[in-house]
């Protein structure tokens, strides 16, 4: 089971994902409202999945850019009402895997999550088989 982190400003946007991705069977081991605090919380509970909403992302904090040094094998998914093609962009030059639209729906989520997942994995594949 892998273990997720949410990190939003708004406890409903909070509880909503977390019944999303518990749903999904996904272990939520900890939940954030601010970047600062979403650091300390991945690096206690070290999750593979780290669900932080775009405020967070582009506050100025380099909270992903810190998670992803931390945490290198962790997926960042940045969490949004909307998406523009700059915020995509930036997000994606940040170290972001992939993106989830507010408001829910939970299978569209799931989906989201699964697929990159699968991604990431086949891409770590493909480069261990190169390097050996």
């Amino acid at each position: 089971m892998l273990k997720a982190l949410i990190v939003d400003g708004s406890a409903i946007s909070r509880g909503l994902l977390n019944t999303v991705l518990l749903d999904g069977g996904y272990d939520v081991v900890a939940q954030a409202h601010t970047g600062h605090t979403a650091l300390v919380q991945a690096l206690k509970h070290r999750p593979q999945i780290v669900c932080i909403a775009r405020e967070q992302v582009e506050d100025g904090s380099r909270v992903v850019e810190e998670l992803r040094a931390q945490l290198p094998k962790a997926m960042v998914f940045m969490v949004s009402g909307t998406l523009d093609a700059g915020a995509i962009q930036d997000a994606l030059a940040r170290g972001v895997h992939g993106f989830i639209v507010k408001p829910f729906k939970a299978d569209a989520v799931l989906k989201t999550i699964r697929n990159t997942v699968i991604a990431v994995v086949r891409k770590q594949q493909a480069a261990s088989g190169d390097a050996g």
